[in-house]
């Protein structure tokens, strides 16, 4: 028995051996056969390409080569082609590349015949333009226009025929103009108000004058005699400056909105929308009129910003019966939070009230997330970790693993091409069952695409597998570059995870890249380079010996203090020096509940709680949230 045992298992290793050098096999005639075909050495491609039928990523060399060498009698092939991987990501670069090689040369039927729905704003225009030109019903088509001329930006040129077409039906309204106006003034481009100004009736055009004169400067509210007749639409610019002066210069918001309350004749909605931006300036300005303007917002219309902003503002004066009274004013829709039962249990809880308070409390202890490790730390009990592992069968995975999109996915994710490999994942997983999305997670996790798990158990709403949640992924780097630049291994892990969900090639907006998100600026001055490439920046471990580093840097700039360094990881060190300078001396979980921005507000609170969690899948034994509740925090 043991011996058909060693041979059976002897047999699977082999068959897995040949599968991995089959497929690496197939990969590198894959990428010879893609140079070959840039090279545009026909037969060569040719050769290649007829040893891949079977290969998964066979179709991204027939879009390639239909995208390389575009001419009308491909018509057929491409249409072949887009049908048969209509809707996945095969498809639109094809298709939009060949409705724009159709549109440059004006034929138009063909456009029609493969147009499909899109956010492209110039084929769209291009679409109804040539519906109309062959043939269908005006009233149909130009009822769609509408909604491409009124944004407040300027669209392509390819447009103006369009729109040309739609004005000259009459169908363009002052309604329209005004609506485009707005949305131009109010966070649209600002220099496109003068032509918009210009389509208003002679009579009108003071208006987007003067809107343009309050967007640039919304001090100019300030001059009441501005607005000649206080109709709604000089209210609405009005509204709109008074919303923005509030947060530039309060008292003055404050004097000229006491006047105009007297000439305007407001709707209850737009002093609803100017008591809550009221409100919220000047409580995060800690003005004195904040508790007025707070009151005169309806319980309705209490956002979740201006909830934080209450009981911040409570917080930070360490007035424990205030905090209390604060925190059961709010409406019972704000009251189930896990930030308000914490809280409301540590105000029992410092107001004497401690059996209760410690029922609060016992509430939230169980749960896996900040604020429940505060509370069993506070009630000094164990941590529950909830740990309940996914379990498939190879059977599952076997079946799921057929699919053509799935495969795809898990190829490029093979050739290291990240984003076209998650968009096929997006593509496929979207198709699957919750059953199914649970076994793609485990797919996915076994082969080390760590951040596809995260975000699918996310979205299948599973949280309890932690291990697949929070994995020890780059695990020996980590581990190698936080012991040589002497921080904790699981803050570490907790910043990757928090920063990039183990996403190779992460980037943000501002410019952050790979898994630690490290600035371009901040590699430069720790490298001493003039420049630094973003291959180097998303390499693996370059960025994580450079975060690891600067983690270290942080920590020594705020005399060992992990909650600081890890909010100037966020919101950089010169920040978090002036909010330090606006306090004498705050309880650690105060200070953290109060920083200014809810970005690095929400960013700590994770951190930590995934610090906690890291440490427990380690195996050391965390007092980490013990500390938190023993530590001050002081101006440096």
């Amino acid at each position: 028995m043991f011996r058909l045992f060693l041979i059976v298992a002897l047999f699977v290793s082999l068959s897995n051996d040949s599968v991995a050098r089959e497929s690496s096999t197939q990969r590198d005639l894959f990428l010879k056969a893609e140079k070959q075909l840039w090279k545009h050495r026909s037969s060569a491609y040719q050769e290649l390409y007829q040893q891949l039928h079977f290969y998964p990523l066979q179709p991204y060399l027939d879009q390639k080569r239909l995208m390389h060498k575009m001419r009308l009698s491909s018509a057929k092939e491409i249409a072949t082609f887009l049908e048969k991987y209509k809707g996945t990501p095969l498809d639109w670069p094809l298709r939009k590349k060949w409705l724009q090689y159709l549109a440059k040369r004006n034929r138009q039927t063909l456009f029609l015949e493969f147009f499909s729905p899109t956010s492209d704003v110039e084929l769209n225009c291009r679409h109804y333009l040539y519906q109309l030109n062959k043939g269908e019903p005006a009233n149909k088509v130009l009822k769609q226009v509408a909604s491409l001329w009124v944004v407040g930006k300027s669209q392509p040129k390819a447009c103006d025929p369009l729109f040309n077409k739609w004005q000259e039906a009459g169908l363009r309204t002052e309604q329209h103009v005004w609506q485009r106006l707005s949305k131009a003034a109010d966070g649209g481009n600002h220099t496109l108000i003068p032509y918009i100004t210009s389509l208003l009736p002679e009579k009108e055009q003071y208006l987007g004058q003067l809107w343009h004169k309050v967007r640039r400067d919304p001090a100019a509210v300030t001059v009441l005699s501005r607005f000649k007749t206080k109709s709604a639409k000089e209210s609405e610019i009005f509204v709109y400056g008074i919303k923005r002066l509030i947060w530039r210069a309060p008292d003055n918001a404050l004097a000229t909105y006491k006047k105009a309350e007297t000439v305007f004749t407001l709707s209850d909605q737009q002093k609803q929308s100017i008591a809550l931006r009221f409100a919220l300036a000047l409580a995060s300005k800690k003005h004195e009129a904040a508790k007025d303007w707070l009151a005169k917002v309806n319980d309705e219309n209490l956002t979740n910003k201006l909830v934080q902003w209450i009981i911040a503002d409570a917080l930070r004066e360490q007035n424990w019966p205030k905090v209390k009274q604060s925190l059961l004013a709010l409406p019972r829709s704000k009251q189930n939070s896990n930030q308000w039962q914490y809280w409301y249990g540590r105000s029992l809880l410092e107001t004497g009230e401690q059996e209760k308070g410690r029922q609060q409390l016992q509430s939230l202890a169980g749960k896996r997330h900040y604020y429940g490790f505060l509370s069993a730390s506070l009630l000094n009990i164990p941590v529950n970790y909830q740990h309940k592992p996914i379990t498939v069968t190879e059977e599952e995975k076997a079946n799921l693993f057929k699919d053509s999109a799935g495969k795809r996915a898990f190829e490029l994710f093979h050739l290291g091409r990240f984003h076209a490999a998650r968009k096929e994942w997006n593509y496929w997983f979207n198709r699957l069952d919750q059953r199914q999305k649970l076994v793609a997670a485990k797919l996915a996790n076994g082969i080390g695409w760590y951040d596809r798990p995260i975000f699918a158990l996310s979205q299948v709403g599973y949280l309890d597998d932690i291990d697949m949640r929070f994995p020890l992924a780059f695990s020996e780097q980590i581990t190698e570059y936080s012991n040589k630049h002497a921080i904790d291994p699981a803050w570490a892990f907790a910043i990757a995870r928090r920063e990039s969900s183990f996403m190779l090639d992460a980037h943000s907006a501002v410019g952050a890249k790979g898994l630690m998100q490290v600035m371009p600026s901040t590699a430069k001055h720790l490298t001493k380079r003039k420049r630094v490439s973003t291959k180097y920046l998303i390499d693996s471990d370059n960025n994580i010996n450079l975060g690891t580093r600067y983690l270290r840097d942080l920590l020594k700039r705020h005399k060992g203090n992990q909650i600081l360094a890890t909010a100037a990881y966020n919101a950089g060190p010169y920040r978090v020096k002036a909010w330090l300078n606006k306090i004498d001396s705050l309880p650690a979980d105060i200070w953290i509940e109060t920083i200014p921005f809810q970005e690095t507000r929400d960013y700590v609170k994770s951190v930590l709680a995934y610090q906690q969690i890291y440490r427990h899948k380690v195996g050391e034994q965390s007092t980490l949230f013990n500390e938190l509740h023993q530590m001050n925090i002081t101006p440096l």
